[in-house]
């Protein structure tokens, strides 16, 4: 309501200023590239136009919301809550786009879902898809499993509807509803001579052993450099891979053993065609795995199918 408010607000001429969608489709393309030229050239128009559409915006709510920098641009603290608005309001265009087209019949929409890498979630994609297809053929599922953005941060952006992440909170503007515990595994070629056992491995007999891990940034290297620390014992990291596939064949290679939550240490045992021991690690390691929604956006009704369907695939990693 605020906007049609606004949208009859009338310049010196006279002349209503339109604030209309295509406004604020240009303004996230302007943000999501960082780069007036970049988005001018991904929406097809001139560059002298695009300035002067985000003028026009900027001069609606009467604040600046780009700087802009030899770098590109970065928004102001304006900027940012229009930049969140902006997502809540396309996405409430689209669905009620695809409501009126799916009238009567079943659910349809575009629903985002984050998965974070590394983790039980990031073996649940092709089921979601699946099972989303299966049930609500009218759904459109857009999947990430990105390990540059935070998904908190997206999800307030309105730009992830919910995501599967690691922690319990609290993060004002989302909501954590924790699912499960990840307990993690040391998986290494036999090569280490470490026994097959079912007992845990003391993480003080990994001092000095050659690890693959993902960066410092990442929750299973935080996890990992916590319990190393906690211990006092020598984490020897020899290269830090984000690529499940290729910490998989490295690890089967023999050139480094790892630790990883239980559902990918599964993975690269079951991928490796070399013999691979998968062992608990003591003091334990473990994270809570937690769907995460905004706090202040209700979800639509498609992508409350979609929340439904998530946990359901969750709760059978319980088992």
């Amino acid at each position: 309501m605020r906007v049609c408010k606004h949208a009859s607000r009338a310049d010196q001429n006279g002349t209503p200023i339109l604030m209309d969608i295509r406004r604020l489709k240009s303004f996230i393309v302007i943000v999501d590239s960082g780069s007036i030229t970049r988005a001018a050239d991904l929406l097809h128009i001139a560059q002298p136009a695009l300035s002067q559409q985000l003028a026009a915006l900027e001069e609606h709510f009467g604040h600046k919301l780009l700087i802009r920098s030899q770098q590109g641009v970065s928004m102001t603290d304006a900027g940012q809550a229009v930049y969140r608005h902006a997502q809540i309001i396309l996405r409430q265009m689209e669905q009620a786009q695809a409501d009126a087209s799916a009238a009567g019949n079943s659910l349809a929409g575009r629903v985002s879902v984050g998965l974070v890498p590394f983790s039980s979630a990031a073996t649940l994609s092709v089921d979601l898809l699946a099972e989303t297809r299966k049930r609500h053929p009218g759904i459109l599922l857009h999947l990430t499993e990105s390990v540059g953005q935070t998904y908190s941060q997206m999800i307030m952006n309105g730009r992830l509807e919910m995501a599967l992440l690691h922690g319990t909170g609290p993060i004002k503007g989302v909501r954590f509803e924790p699912i499960l515990s990840e307990e993690f595994f040391l998986v290494a070629h036999r090569d280490f001579a470490i026994e097959a056992d079912v007992k845990p491995v003391p993480v003080n007999a990994l001092d000095g052993i050659p690890l693959l891990l993902p960066p410092t940034y990442n929750f299973v290297r935080r996890a990992v450099d916590t319990a190393f620390t906690r211990t006092r014992t020598n984490l020897k990291v020899v290269a830090e891979v984000e690529i499940v596939r290729t910490l998989a064949r490295a690890v089967g290679s023999g050139l480094g053993a790892t630790i990883m939550p239980k559902a990918i240490a599964d993975r690269i045992v079951l991928e490796s065609s070399e013999p691979l021991i998968r062992r608990l690690v003591s003091p334990r390691i473990e994270e809570t795995l937690s769907l995460c929604v905004s706090d202040q956006n209700p979800l639509s009704e498609p992508a409350l199918a979609v929340r439904d369907i998530l946990l359901e695939l969750t709760a059978r990693l319980k088992s």
